[in-house]
């Protein structure tokens, strides 16, 4: 997180949201943390004023915003406002305070099997709406997942699509993350809700200390996505058919996601013991945070890269925006 340099905006809206700091940035545009009217945190996410003037961009991220903006649950760092016909356009979502997936992977190698039957709930359930909302995510990562108290948190959900036919993806930027794209993804398949159950097996393997496909060359493991079968043997034995099938070469073998929680059993922690493991509940903020007033200071919060995500995408490194 750093403070707002000369070429930032001040604020987006006509002045409804203020914002105090830059998060990240990436090929779509630029994160800020902002406060709305009354004071409540929110990610603010500007984008790039060059894409404005593709054609076809603004209908394409205007359509996809509405979509968005359909999709509830728990488990989903809302998009609660946006102006597609802004100069440049924005998008504010709820803030969420916790780390991303990818940095309480990084702390605690594996997760515990009672862990990663509620991340695969919650990350089920936070799937089964955004595709309900007629969305697909298409970037479906740890580092778009927020580790919340109460469990986890989707960001970054339902907005890759505006880059399509953009000189982004003319020039050879791809729409996804190496490691979690599908097999129809890297082959110009036609692409369905299907690629993020594809995504979400990839996900839960790595939470469960493995690596299906390798972590060499992201050539190497778009190889073994397309022709080989995925090394499971880190997942546990009660959850490795389950993740096999969302693994599916073909997706129509691949479950939904209302299918994948019928076959899930999800195993919870005795009451008062939260559903993270210590490590893990260690990255979690100390304080009820952020508090409507005041934001916190330059320096005070997470160094950039600590993995803090804020239902912003902080830290994601290879998502869209940052």
């Amino acid at each position: 997180m750093k403070p707002l340099g000369p070429g930032d905006p001040a604020s987006v809206g006509d002045g409804r949201y203020q914002l105090t700091h830059r998060l990240g940035q990436g090929g779509m545009g630029v994160v800020y943390l902002g406060r709305s009217p009354s004071g409540r945190a929110v990610a603010v996410k500007v984008v790039r004023p060059e894409l404005s003037t593709e054609p076809g961009f603004r209908r394409r991220f205007a359509d996809e915003v509405a979509a968005a903006r359909r999709v509830g649950g728990f488990h989903t760092a809302p998009v609660v406002d946006a102006d597609p016909d802004a100069d440049p356009a924005w998008l504010v979502t709820a803030f969420v305070p916790g780390p991303t997936l990818a940095a309480v992977l990084a702390r605690v190698t594996a997760l515990p099997l009672d862990t990663l039957t509620v991340l695969a709930a919650g990350l089920a359930e936070a799937l089964e709406a955004i595709h309900r909302a007629g969305v697909i995510h298409r970037d479906f990562k740890p580092a778009n997942i927020i580790i919340a108290e109460d469990g986890p948190r989707v960001i970054d959900f339902g907005i890759a699509r505006a880059l399509d036919g953009t000189t982004l993806t003319q020039t050879g930027m791809q729409v996804g993350t190496p490691g979690f794209l599908s097999p129809e993804q890297l082959t110009g398949g036609t692409i369905t809700p299907a690629v993020d159950m594809f995504a979400l097996g990839v996900v839960l393997a790595q939470a469960a200390g493995g690596a299906p496909f390798g972590d060499g060359p992201a050539t190497a493991r778009h190889f073994k996505v397309v022709y080989e079968d995925p090394d499971l043997t880190e997942v546990p034995e009660e959850l490795r058919e389950l993740v096999a099938d969302c693994l599916a070469k073909d997706p129509a073998d691949r479950p939904t996601p209302s299918g994948f929680l019928r076959r899930l059993t999800v195993h919870h922690r005795p009451a008062g013991q939260g559903w993270l493991p210590d490590a893990a509940t260690q990255l979690l903020p100390r304080a009820p945070y952020p508090a409507p007033y005041p934001m916190p200071e330059p320096g005070s919060a997470p160094e950039p890269g600590s993995g803090m995500g804020y239902g912003a995408g902080y830290g994601a490194r290879g998502s869209n925006w940052v």
